[in-house]
């Protein structure tokens, strides 16, 4: 499996990184993405990543944290994506989010604006967080792929309904899931998830946050991807070792991440 969406530099792992790796590698999860959310956990990630070959590394500034970004970082995010091959594989997670108000709505949108235009600039996969500003993501890509075409890329943890799912799968995106999908109150998302076609399907933990059932209420890790796989083979009607296999080739792919 591919963990494609964690946060690797998070303070909670501090005290056990080594022991991490390990227990996902246990797991079967061979490669993770660890996502920055501004510039600082950006450098990080890609630190990260120069230092363990099973991690590749996603820089961007998330849209809570634009409002706190100093002028220039855009740029210096752009600097850090052009880090020696296979380190950096995707531009994120960036995308709106209407829902915490660090940000005025303005400014995420034009953050978002210019990680999607650097991501095709630089022809990588962008990851995309959306926090109950659906109508506005699909408004923004889709106007992005009049101009310039299909977006290359994943809408991160989603959470969606099925018209926002249908216009992102027609705007060229992935859909990932992360443990949302295991909880007993998400069986609208498990009935979504079985109609995702195989070729755009993926999974992620989202760690530290969104820990899956069973593990629900502890710290997240890439090792707990396993149960969000678990859960999505049985919403598809498959078995595990074929989620493992079809999700680990469609983010090899997408991400073009080396030796698949």
């Amino acid at each position: 499996m591919i963990d494609t969406h964690c946060h690797l530099d998070d303070s909670r792992f501090a005290a056990d990184f080594t022991e991490v790796l390990p227990r996902a590698t246990s797991a079967g999860v061979s490669h993770m993405l660890t996502i920055g959310v501004d510039l600082a956990t950006s450098r990080a990630a890609v630190e990260i990543a120069e230092k363990y070959p099973q991690i590749f590394a996603v820089v961007g500034i998330q849209p809570n944290y634009v409002a706190a970004a100093q002028t220039g970082d855009i740029e210096r995010i752009a600097e850090l994506a052009q880090a020696p091959a296979n380190i950096v594989v995707g531009i994120g997670e960036t995308g709106l989010d209407r829902h915490w108000d660090r940000t005025p709505y303005e400014l995420q949108e034009v953050a978002f604006l210019s990680h999607l235009q650097l991501a095709r600039r630089l022809n990588l996969p962008v990851v995309i967080h959306c926090r109950e500003a659906e109508a506005d993501v699909v408004r923004v890509l889709r106007d992005q792929s009049e101009r310039t075409g299909p977006i290359r890329g994943v809408m991160h943890s989603f959470c969606g309904d099925d018209a926002t799912m249908s216009a992102c799968l027609e705007l060229g995106l992935h859909i990932s899931f992360a443990g949302m999908l295991t909880y007993k109150t998400a069986a609208n998302l498990r009935a979504l998830a079985a109609k995702v076609p195989a070729d755009r399907l993926l999974i992620e933990t989202d760690a530290p946050y969104l820990a899956p059932v069973p593990m629900r209420g502890r710290r997240n890790e890439p090792a707990f991807v396993r149960h969000t796989a678990e859960c999505l083979a049985a919403c598809r009607g498959v078995s595990f070792a074929e989620i493992a296999r079809i999700t680990s080739q469609n983010a090899a792919s997408l991400f073009g991440l080396p030796g698949h």
